[in-house]
């Protein structure tokens, strides 16, 4: 039986993010959407095509449409006619004829290949038009076949799949207006201190602004969340229950900053306790090591520190993938870490895994690295600043300059 005296170790990164991951479940509720208002949005069904992509054989160059097999030496094609895009050609062509042709246009019946108009000498007698190719071209060149982008009935996107820009202008080119998407997520932030005073306002001595709810709210954004901001709180624990009851009726996700580790006036843990129930609170990284995660009936509950960079880290190296499985978006992609070579010594303790911010580039010998000044938590410049986390393990001490280190890019959500 373990000693309650005697604390219980830290998860590390990759636990933590696994245990919420293997809890919480995809949002499943629909909403059809128009194609102008689909970036970013997750698909809720498969999208099948209706159609071929290109819908019929076409020029993929200006040039002229032929047989390949009319080709013979020193022998010109009369010139037919011609096929633009958007109108086709379509008289019967002549044996040992052509048809001018722009790129995109159908490719008349009986024709099979497109020889580009730089390959071919154009004459013209007896008011005939007649081309002599310069070579003999393979069967189907330069031809784009019906369906050889997409097929008729294939699958163009699974669901689960978020839509970038190229995704709608290719939905666009199957004619499809409007498709079915899952419903934003709706996350609910606040932030809470006596201390803390909105921009905009004057600065009592020993007060700082609220600066973590704006890169919160700005980060979440840019994973295509609905944000709910419920504001910024007095440490009050009647205020801050409030806060939570409204998060629970209206929100699938609470985020608050500060208010998780264990000063007399860190009220929201306690409110956690009261309301719904907190899985774990602790997590072996730097910055960032008062990390709650929890439940509020069915709204889930996340607790970033109070300092600003570590409710930056924690925001998108925990919090992060568990957002995107809420928002029903499958195979989501792992971070993946280069590897650099650093230009600076860096200091480490041993016991957590650290995430300092740097900035990394690549030169003639390979990928570079270095950290952009003070570590510490509580300045915001050490993110704004930096383009990369510079992963240091959780057994790693420090590193003299000229040793290589793993380095993690800034995703989406700080990009």
């Amino acid at each position: 039986m373990q000693d309650a005296r005697v604390p219980k170790p830290m998860l590390s990164a990759e636990q933590a993010v696994m245990q919420m991951l293997a809890e919480v479940r995809a949002i499943t509720q629909q909403v059809t959407v128009p194609l102008n208002q689909a970036l970013d949005r997750v698909l809720a069904q498969p999208v099948i095509s209706s159609m071929n992509v290109p819908g019929y054989d076409n020029a993929a160059m200006d040039g002229y449409a032929l047989r390949a097999g009319d080709i013979q030496p020193n022998q010109p094609l009369a010139v037919a006619g011609i096929a633009l895009a958007g109108h086709a050609f379509t008289d019967k062509v002549p044996s040992a004829s052509c048809v001018r042709i722009m790129t995109g246009a159908v490719l008349p019946a009986g024709l099979d290949t497109v020889v580009m108009q730089e390959q071919v000498t154009l004459s013209e007698t007896d008011m005939q038009q007649q081309i002599l190719c310069q070579l003999v071209p393979a069967v189907g060149e330069h031809v784009r076949r019906a369906g050889e982008d997409i097929c008729q009935g294939a699958q163009v996107f699974a669901a689960g799949h978020k839509l970038r820009p190229a995704d709608l202008g290719l939905l666009a080119s199957l004619g499809i207006a409007q498709v079915q998407v899952l419903r934003q997520l709706k996350v609910a932030i606040f932030s809470c201190g006596d201390e803390l005073i909105p921009p905009g306002q004057a600065l009592p001595e020993g007060h700082i602004y609220d600066s973590n709810r704006y890169v919160i709210a700005a980060m979440l954004q840019r994973l295509g969340v609905e944000v709910l901001d419920l504001g910024l709180l007095p440490d009050d624990p009647a205020a801050i229950e409030q806060a939570f009851l409204r998060a629970m009726a209206q929100a699938d996700v609470l985020i608050t900053s500060a208010g998780v580790s264990v000063g007399d006036a860190d009220y929201t843990r306690q409110i956690l306790h009261k309301l719904g129930q907190v899985n774990f609170w602790q997590v072996a990284i730097k910055p960032g090591k008062p990390f709650a995660f929890g439940k509020l009936q069915a709204c889930w509950f996340f607790g970033l520190p109070g300092n600003p960079v570590a409710a930056v880290v924690t925001l998108e190296q925990l919090v992060q993938p568990v957002l995107r499985k809420l928002s029903g978006e499958g195979g989501q992609p792992s971070a993946t870490l280069l590897k650099a070579q650093c230009d600076v010594p860096l200091k480490k303790q041993p016991g957590r895994r650290d995430y300092q911010r740097g900035w990394y580039w690549q030169d003639t010998t390979g990928l570079k690295v270095k950290t952009l000044g003070s570590q510490s938590s509580g300045m915001l410049s050490s993110i704004a600043n930096a383009n990369c986390y510079i992963v240091l393990e959780r057994d790693s001490g420090s590193l003299p300059a000229g040793e290589m280190v793993s380095i993690l890019p800034f995703s989406v959500m700080l990009g």
